[in-house]
């Protein structure tokens, strides 16, 4: 008796991570906004004379084809085809080393066969604006806190919840363990201190897009601060850190 034939998705799809799985495959994992985040296996992708050459680039966007047995828990990837190389974020350490760090964070959050199209449109935008030249560390910046905003954990950088009083105006502190931004005056027992000038970045990258956002670069210590509110929030979400960002804190250290 023929068994029924399995069916094939496709699909516009930012790469994530590639790895190899044995001395003939990989294991690719893959951003869409239709089925969210995918893993599968892109068999004979090392062999030399492979269909895969070329093709399988972390941080690329491709168009992917795959399909998937009832109860694997790996898709088995059939094609690929490149629509935008990953070109330069491939070519130096500093960039390679950051293209990990953000796609990581959608490996943690993006969820498996759940439409993903925010994250889907903020990665991409995200990418097309590294290799257009925007300033990294805004754009790594504005990355995160998006990450975190759609995953409904950012805290909000308006008013202080407690007395209403604006935090752009004298800055605000993430209270150790808090999940809310408190202005200084109701914020007891200290914290993460945010700067005026970091609430107002905050706010902007809510209006605009990230090659937008770092046109008027904020100042390093502002974009430290973010970095560092962002850690605060992302760890205590996730009950661990991200192990990019401990290569990035050991290059630094260096």
């Amino acid at each position: 008796m023929l068994q029924p034939a399995v069916p094939l998705e496709s699909a516009e799809a930012l790469i994530l991570t590639v790895a190899d799985l044995s001395d003939r495959d990989r294991i690719v994992t893959f951003l869409t906004r239709e089925h969210g985040k995918k893993k599968g296996v892109a068999k004979g992708s090392r062999t030399r004379h492979s269909r895969f050459a070329g093709q399988l680039q972390p941080l690329a966007k491709a168009a992917i084809t795959w399909f998937q047995k009832e109860g694997g828990d790996l898709v088995r990837i059939s094609s690929v085809e490149l629509i935008r190389p990953a070109g330069k974020l491939l070519e130096d350490l500093d960039d390679i080393l950051l293209g990990a760090y953000l796609a990581e964070h959608l490996v943690e959050f993006a969820q498996e066969d759940e439409p993903s199209e925010a994250l889907f449109r903020l990665f991409d935008a995200t990418l097309e604006a590294l290799l257009g030249g925007v300033d990294r560390d805004a754009v790594a910046r504005y990355f995160e806190a998006w990450v975190l905003r759609l995953a409904g954990i950012f805290p909000a950088p308006r008013e202080c919840p407690e007395c209403g009083g604006d935090l752009g105006t004298k800055g605000a502190v993430l209270p150790r363990g808090g999940d809310s931004l408190l202005c200084a005056d109701c914020a007891r027992g200290g914290g993460r201190t945010l700067a005026p000038g970091t609430i107002d970045f905050l706010l902007r990258i809510g209006r605009v897009g990230p090659a937008l956002a770092a046109e008027s670069r904020p100042d390093p210590q502002s974009l430290r601060q973010v970095e560092a509110l962002c850690a605060d929030v992302r760890r205590g979400f996730l009950q661990h850190e991200l192990k990019s960002r401990l290569v990035l804190e050991q290059i630094r250290g260096r």
